[in-house]
This record gives C-alpha cells, sequence and structure tokens, in this order.
C-alpha cells in the first residue's frame, strides 16, 4: 500500500511539473565550465560542511528533469565558450571562436532573437562583462569572440530589453586596436538607461524601458566579484535575475525569454581553486532560486533549463586513497585572485621584508592552515620552499591562468588546500566532459535523457513555440 501511495505522489508531482502547455515565460540558466562533477562535488562538499557524508542536494538538481550533453563544436571536439555558446544559442555548431556565426561566416539566428521577433521582452545577463563569449553569443554576431568593441555595437541593434553584468572590456577601442566611439552613447540613442548598482536599479528602473544593469560606480568592468569574496553592495546573479523579472514583466502580456550565465564557476576551474568552483555553483544556485519563486506563481506557463557550455579543468573528486576531504574547503576565506592580491599587498607593505611567521599568520587567517586544517610536513615544505623562492631569493614568476596570473605562494597554498581536500585537476582549459541538464515547468519532458548541446536551444524554442 505504502508503494501506491509512493507511486501516486510522485505521478501527481511530475505530473505538475511537467504541466503542458506552452511556456510563456523562459529563464536558460549557463554555468559557464559547469560538469557534472562541478555539480556533484558542490553537493557532497555543502554536506561535508554540515557535518556528514552525502550530498546537500541544490535547489536545481531537484527538478524532475535530468540529462546530459555533449558538448564538440565544429572544429574540435574540446570547445570553446564562443562555439559551445553558439549551439546553445542557435542550434548550431560552429568553430571555435566563433559568435553566433557559422563555419562559412553566415550569421545564425539566435533563440532570444526569435524570441524577439515573436514580440516577448528578452534579457541577456551573465557575471562577467556583458561582452564576453557566453553572453554575445545570444546578440552579436562576429568572427571572433575577442571583439569586444564590435561584439557591445552589436547590442543596441538587438532591440533585447535588459542586458546586466560587468560592463564592457573594450568600449573605446576595436579589436585592431584603433580609437572608436564610446558604445555608451550608442546604448542611449537606443534607449537605454545605464544603472549602476542594485539599490539604484530599484529607485530608476521604474521608468526604464530597456535597462543596462552594471555594478556600483567603480567596480571593475572585467567580472562581478566571486561569490567567496563578495561584499554588502556587491551586485549578484541572484539580484540581476530579480532585476530581470522586474523588468521583463513590466507592461508585458506576451511573455519573456531571459538567458542567465554563472560566468565565474569557467574561470575558478581554469585557476583549478575548488573552494571558489563550488561557492560559484552554490551562487548560481541562489539565482535559479528566484526564478523558481516566479515559476511557483506560473508552473503553467514557466520553463526554467539549467545547463553549461562545457566543463572546465577536468575536476576529479577523490585522489590517491579512496578518501574525499571536502570539509577542509570551507576554511578558504577567499579565491586564489584574491589571495594573490593581498600576498602582494602583504610584500609591499613590508618592503618584501616577510618573514615565515607572518606567511604563516596570513595563511592561517585566509586558508585555515595549520589553525582548523592540519597540514603535513610535507605540504608546509611546499609552502615553506614557496616563501623562500619569492620572498628571501625574490624570484617571483606569476602563475599564468587563462583569466589571472597569480603569486606563486597564492598559487601554491591553493593547489595544497586542493590536495588537502582530495581534489585533483586534469587541466587548466576546457575538456570535452559531458555537461548536465535540468528543467522543470512546461515543457520540461523535452530534456529527458541524452542530448547534444545543439539540441537544446531548439528544444526550448518548441517548448515555447518560437
Amino acid at each position: 500500500m505504502k508503494r501506491f501511495v509512493y507511486a501516486l505522489i510522485f505521478v501527481l508531482v511530475s505530473g505538475a511539473a511537467f504541466a503542458q502547455g506552452q511556456a510563456k515565460y523562459v529563464f536558460f540558466f549557463i554555468g559557464d565550465g559547469m560538469g557534472v562533477n562541478q555539480v556533484n562535488g558542490t553537493e557532497m562538499y555543502l554536506a561535508e560542511k554540515a557535518g556528514r557524508i552525502g550530498t546537500t542536494p541544490l535547489l536545481f538538481t531537484q527538478f524532475p528533469v535530468a540529462g546530459m550533453a555533449t558538448t564538440f563544436s565544429a572544429s574540435n571536439s574540446v570547445t570553446d565558450s564562443a562555439a559551445a555558446g553558439t549551439a546553445l544559442s542557435t542550434g548550431t555548431k560552429t568553430t571555435n571562436g566563433a559568435v553566433a556565426i557559422d563555419p562559412e561566416g553566415n550569421s545564425l539566428a539566435t533563440i532570444a532573437e526569435r524570441a524577439k521577433k515573436e514580440g516577448n521582452k528578452v534579457g541577456v545577463a551573465t557575471t562577467v562583462s556583458i561582452d564576453h563569449a557566453t553572453p554575445a553569443v545570444f546578440y552579436a554576431h562576429q568572427s571572433k569572440r575577442y571583439m569586444y568593441y564590435e561584439i557591445a555595437t552589436d547590442l543596441p541593434k538587438s532591440g533585447f530589453d535588459f542586458f546586466a553584468g560587468s560592463g564592457f572590456l573594450k568600449p573605446t577601442e576595436t579589436y585592431d586596436k584603433k580609437e572608436a566611439p564610446s558604445v555608451f552613447p550608442m546604448f542611449d540613442k537606443a534607449g537605454y538607461v545605464v544603472i549602476k548598482g542594485f539599490d539604484n536599479f530599484k529607485q530608476q528602473a521604474a521608468s526604464a524601458k530597456k535597462v543596462i544593469l552594471m555594478p556600483k560606480e567603480g567596480s571593475s568592468a572585467v567580472s562581478l566579484p566571486y561569490a567567496i569574496d563578495q561584499k554588502k553592495g556587491d551586485l549578484n546573479l541572484a539580484q540581476i535575475t530579480e532585476a530581470a523579472i522586474s523588468v521583463l514583466t513590466k507592461n508585458n502580456k506576451k511573455g519573456f525569454f531571459v538567458m542567465l550565465e554563472g560566468g565565474k564557476i569557467d574561470w575558478a576551474c581554469h585557476n583549478n581553486d575548488a573552494a571558489t568552483a563550488f561557492n560559484e555553483v552554490v551562487d548560481m544556485d541562489n539565482a535559479v532560486k528566484v526564478a523558481y519563486e516566479f515559476y511557483k506563481k506560473h508552473p503553467k506557463e514557466t520553463l526554467i533549463v539549467i545547463t553549461a557550455d562545457h566543463e572546465t579543468g577536468g575536476i576529479g573528486l577523490g585522489t590517491g586513497k579512496m578518501t574525499l576531504n571536502l570539509k577542509a574547503l570551507q576554511f578558504q576565506k577567499v579565491s586564489e585572485e584574491v589571495l594573490s592580491s593581498e600576498i602582494s599587498a602583504l610584500r609591499k607593505s613590508k618592503q618584501n621584508e616577510v618573514s615565515w611567521n607572518d606567511i604563516k599568520t596570513f595563511l592561517g587567517e585566509k586558508m585555515g592552515f595549520w589553525k582548523e586544517v592540519p597540514i603535513s610536513w610535507e605540504q608546509e615544505k611546499k609552502l615553506r620552499d614557496e616563501y623562500e623562492n619569492s620572498f628571501v631569493k625574490n624570484k617571483v614568476v606569476f602563475e599564468k591562468s587563462e583569466y589571472a596570473e597569480s603569486e606563486p605562494l597564492a598559487a601554491k597554498a591553493k593547489e595544497v588546500m586542493d590536495e588537502i581536500a582530495k581534489v585533483g585537476w586534469v587541466s587548466g582549459n576546457h575538456t570535452a566532459g559531458y555537461t548536465p541538464v535540468f528543467a522543470v515547468g512546461a515543457g520540461s519532458q523535452l530534456f529527458i535523457g541524452k542530448m547534444d548541446n545543439t539540441d537544446i536551444p531548439k528544444r526550448i524554442a518548441k517548448a515555447a513555440g518560437y
């Protein structure tokens, strides 16, 4: 009898989650670099942090539909973000580096453009710059992902209603390094209101028809801070999602499509920084929670899809013996990048006269070493040897990754932390691993099972009637 009741409950819940009807409201979340193990690792980390073995589920992994996707590009089995993003935005494979154009250079219609053509409001948002590869492939058409100025000039042509991110990387300089008119007057002429900071958004948004939301004045245009580094007043993806809903539902009876990217999961994985990566996954899940609250009010008309453009780093959960120690990661208080900048500041403040005891105190505060996190003699020797090179012999060779350069001691401290946590990495770049797919709401049944990344926008279009 119990089994029958459980089966009935499952059928009823599944029936509600698979509610038929056209998806009027579409949320498309992309966790850049978020492979299967980034998700699984985050859930196991949260469980260990709470003092138990197992998983503490993220919201989006509890959605009734789960699948997986292949990510190869037209030019290589390992994709870059532009080609993978183009597959997710257009349903067509292209060569690495291309932004919403096919291998022959022809522009491809994006799902966002199709939604706009059908009369829907459209938003594109990210935690990195608005002209970066993944957001760009939804509104721009350029041959190279690094054509930041040219990508930005495509933004006002799109006519989309909402954009958000850290800013624009080259607002006055073309790809061939020539000075050019600022893109901001172009935005203004096209009717966009640039709003800086979430508090300002709440005050100004009511009178704005089209919005470009950026962080408060004085913030970096490169990206929003990592979740692990965020301070009060910093813009985050959950706030961006709230702002997107506000703008896209205003005076709108037709519906909307919005793409929201957790862009720095990828950056943390390029750095092989497990603690920072897992916190980024949680940060995106917090944004999904905002969308899910909207879904609960419109369950028969809302579709939420979560996936990734590719996996980054080839993260392995368990090294050597069959053990994990993810709970140690909770004592890492900052990203490798902030750790690096603080080591540089320490060096400067003491005119490079930094003692080993100074370093031990510093790493104890920032990484928990010797305090909450015991380290072996071998691990301490790695840190001490790097200290000798960097501070005694003054041989400072910064470690480079895709998006950062780090003090060698910061890189070594992160390496030791990952070693303690029993987390391994295959590389500092993208891999060809499967990406997860999760969905809930109208049309979500279309996302069951294995698929290619090009199938995802086609299925969203089918669910929404674009």
